[in-house]
């Protein structure tokens, strides 16, 4: 199997489970408990029909939208995303070239494997960072300033991770940040020599965003369950919340609502934008799908923030649906991280490209020349 033949998500997956080794695979695959959440955030789509309008020339489409106060030539992005060189060795910098490439916003984590700086000196696109509140709040201060610095469009501000999920993937396979070498698992990591020798030759891996403040997940080996249940601040509440958005003077998103009280509060706190979203899966299973709850979080504050569907995303007729119901745009990480995974750069770029065509190729057919175009009306519920 080659990336020529990747023709949508579900190969860039299948590819990307040759290249891994089983633990590493297993951490972006899996979810939390059963899994149940995880699959109702894509099957969540199949639920809801599309119905298209014809004799629209629709010679062309404009699928232009503006986030954070960007504009993006499409209205899909890239969500920020953990550990990205224990996927691929080019990791975060292969995504960033990749996002600004396509026009389009990507997203970097608390926990990347670059710095917030490197991150903002290598494109000039739209950038998000994705903040985890510490028990340090040096560190979260720091991370603040840095991406200041580095000029990110916006700051994501994650709630829904006072614990980890109970990831059991994570569990069986011992994997951990950097990854912890067992007799259970060695033999996986034996059998990806390429993945071992790109891990073991190339640069250090660590955690630099983290790594002048807290050992954990750079040098000192933790699951991210584990991570974020020791590491993050349990008593982040509204109150602090709303002080972190008033130390940020650009667009501030919340991300990980589902619940539309949560969606107000966050409007009232400052919010400019909600990503609807519930960490695809990983944290509370049972939750209900973001795109479950999307039509009622922008019946109440749709007109007021930039509302994002996260989650569950593997098709452009998904984001058609999504921007139907009233969102802004949506996003999605396993969507890129299985690209990634498979073939890098690469990998991204055709993911995103192939997407885009989907989208595409769904507004011709359904009677959309632009994203004005798509409402409540093309929409039917089962």
């Amino acid at each position: 199997m080659k990336l020529t033949d990747c023709h949508n998500i579900d190969d860039f997956r299948a590819l990307a489970k040759r290249r891994l080794p089983w633990p590493v695979f297993d951490y972006i695959d899996g979810a939390a408990d059963d899994e149940v959440t995880r699959r109702r955030n894509r099957a969540a789509f199949d639920d809801c029909d599309l119905i298209p309008r014809v004799l629209a020339g629709v010679e062309s489409v404009d699928m232009k939208t503006t986030l954070f106060g960007r504009e993006m030539a499409m209205p899909l992005f890239l969500s920020p995303t953990a550990l990205q060189r224990l996927f691929h060795w080019q990791g975060e910098r292969a995504v960033l070239r990749a996002a600004a490439n396509a026009g389009t916003v990507a997203g970097i984590s608390s926990l990347a494997t670059v710095s917030l700086a490197e991150a903002g000196a290598l494109t000039t696109g739209p950038k998000l960072f994705q903040l985890y509140v510490h028990h340090d709040e040096g560190l979260n201060q720091a991370m603040l300033d840095a991406a200041r610095d580095a000029k990110f469009d916006a700051v994501a501000l994650t709630v829904d991770t006072i614990v980890g999920g109970n990831r059991e993937r994570c569990l069986r396979s011992g994997f951990t940040s950097p990854p912890r070498f067992t007799a259970s698992n060695m033999l996986s990591y034996a059998a990806k020599p390429g993945w071992g020798l790109n891990y073991m030759l190339r640069e250090k891996f660590s955690l630099p965003n983290l790594a002048t403040h807290v050992s954990e997940g750079s040098s000192v080996p933790k699951s991210v369950a584990e991570y974020f249940t020791s590491m993050l601040d349990q008593s982040l509440d509204w109150k602090r919340a709303e002080a972190i958005r008033k130390k940020w003077d650009g667009p501030f998103c919340l991300k990980g609502i589902v619940a539309v009280e949560d969606a107000k509060r966050a409007v009232d706190i400052g919010a400019t934008a909600v990503m609807v979203s519930n960490h695809g899966g990983r944290q509370l299973d049972g939750s209900i799908a973001p795109f479950d709850a999307l039509a009622a979080i922008v019946d109440a504050v749709g007109d007021k923030v930039e509302v994002i569907c996260d989650g569950g995303i593997t098709r452009g007729t998904h984001v058609l649906k999504a921007l139907s119901v009233g969102a802004k745009a949506c996003s999605g990480g396993r969507l890129y991280l299985y690209a990634l995974a498979a073939a890098g750069e690469d990998g991204v770029a055709r993911a995103i490209a192939l997407l885009r065509a989907e989208m595409e190729r769904g507004m011709k057919l359904m009677g959309a020349r632009t994203l004005a175009d798509l409402g409540p009306d093309n929409l039917r519920w089962r």
